[in-house]
């Protein structure tokens, strides 16, 4: 729960990005209970999917409305409270890879960091704003962050 709420965290950086991956992976999980006939899980997951569309009309660059530390940390609670309800918890490893990604880098980042004395592995961390420096627009990033969440959420789907 903890490590879902700070992954969902870090990746609130660029307009709609957390909002948008919550939503797919959100939607994975609620396509699996309406699967599974889970109409708690269905009401729950087809909630937080609409709010975090609604937000997005808002938060799409340039973004009128920003989400903070309130909103990333209670989506990251909701994506690990219905994985948990649900028990499909090791479906996490797979469909919110993006989260985890952003997590480890800005880890990594830190570790690196310390032990070489001041070097630095990526331009900035998170992941998101080392491939912004690359030159990567902001809408390419978000774009391919969602692509690679729906894939595979599509991926975890048929396992």
């Amino acid at each position: 729960l903890v490590g879902s709420s700070n992954g969902v965290n870090i990746t609130d950086g660029l307009d709609g990005l957390a909002t948008g991956v919550v939503a797919i992976i959100m939607t994975f999980f609620t396509v699996n209970a309406v699967k599974t006939g889970n109409t708690p899980m269905i009401i729950f997951g087809s909630t937080v999917v609409g709010t975090c569309l609604g937000f997005l009309i808002f938060n799409i660059k340039p973004a009128k409305v920003f989400m903070g530390d309130v909103g990333s940390l209670a989506l990251g609670g909701a994506v690990a409270s219905i994985a948990i309800i649900m028990k499909m918890p090791l479906y996490l490893i797979i469909v919110a890879l993006i989260p985890i990604i952003e997590t480890l880098s800005s880890a990594l980042q830190i570790i690196y960091f310390k032990i070489t004395k001041g070097k630095r592995l990526f331009k900035m961390a998170p992941i998101h704003h080392h491939l912004e420096l690359c030159g990567y627009g902001e809408k390419k990033i978000v774009a391919m962050f969602w692509g690679i969440t729906l894939f595979l959420s599509v991926i975890a789907y048929f396992i």
